[in-house]
């Protein structure tokens, strides 16, 4: 009797490899050439080292070589993933919600973030979301920056009051030239000198959830998670 494929099992690791390559090139041609440089550089220095210390020991030769060849694939999986999360981005960039589907996905533990906007304003969908972490508090404006300063401003005044003390900072995510783009938001939140430190991001960020609520949340875009960078089915 035939097996039934089950469509909710995971693709095995290859596939998924596989699927990652197709979606990055895509949308990024010219990840094919970095592949295959980022590949053979390895394999080249491997093979001339090998030739230099061990020309006349075949063993240690083909040890050289197959060391070069682990790393080539290695430092070739590094570039795509790399790619392939802006890739990913790039497929959502745009959209509302955007912003959160990064900040879900994307942050390390020592950020604690949402994926819902704190304000969001229900004619233009322009958003605010928050993140708390080692660089103290950090508003994310979604949207063209002449509509979201103004929100980020009056997070800002309602967010001084509730905890006086710890550094606000803005970021800007939207279709201005001098916007951050998404693949960009962990750089700028890396960038941010510490403000807090363990349990102290816990205490603020409690402090915070008591702001409320928010009206008018929105979605995460359906797409493919930055992360994982899987492609989507059925394409």
């Amino acid at each position: 009797m035939a097996r039934v494929k089950d469509p909710n099992k995971e693709p095995g690791r290859l596939k998924q490899i596989w699927q990652v390559l197709r979606m990055t090139v895509r949308h990024d041609p010219s990840v094919t050439w970095l592949l295959i440089g980022g590949f053979l550089a390895p394999v080249v220095v491997a093979v001339g080292v090998g030739l230099i210390v061990n020309r006349d020991q075949p063993v240690f030769l083909i040890l050289w070589i197959v060391l070069g060849v682990f790393s080539g694939v290695l430092v070739a999986l590094i570039i795509l993933g790399r790619r392939a999360e802006r890739a990913a981005y790039a497929q959502i960039e745009g959209q509302p919600g955007a912003v959160g589907a990064v900040l879900q996905n994307g942050l390390r533990r020592s950020w604690m973030t949402s994926e819902m906007p704190i304000a969001v304003a229900p004619k233009s969908q322009d958003a605010v979301y928050r993140a708390v972490g080692r660089g103290g508090i950090v508003l994310i404006g979604e949207g063209p920056r002449s509509r979201t300063q103004r929100m980020l401003e009056d997070e800002r005044r309602k967010h001084a009051r509730m905890i006086p003390n710890v550094p606000i900072t803005f970021v800007y995510v939207g279709p201005d030239a001098e916007s951050t783009k998404l693949y960009g938001i962990q750089k700028e939140l890396r960038k941010l000198k510490r403000a807090l430190r363990g349990q102290e991001i816990q205490t603020v960020n409690n402090r915070l959830e008591s702001l409320g609520k928010t009206r008018g949340l929105l979605p995460i875009p359906k797409g493919i998670d930055p992360m994982r960078a899987r492609a989507q089915r059925g394409r």
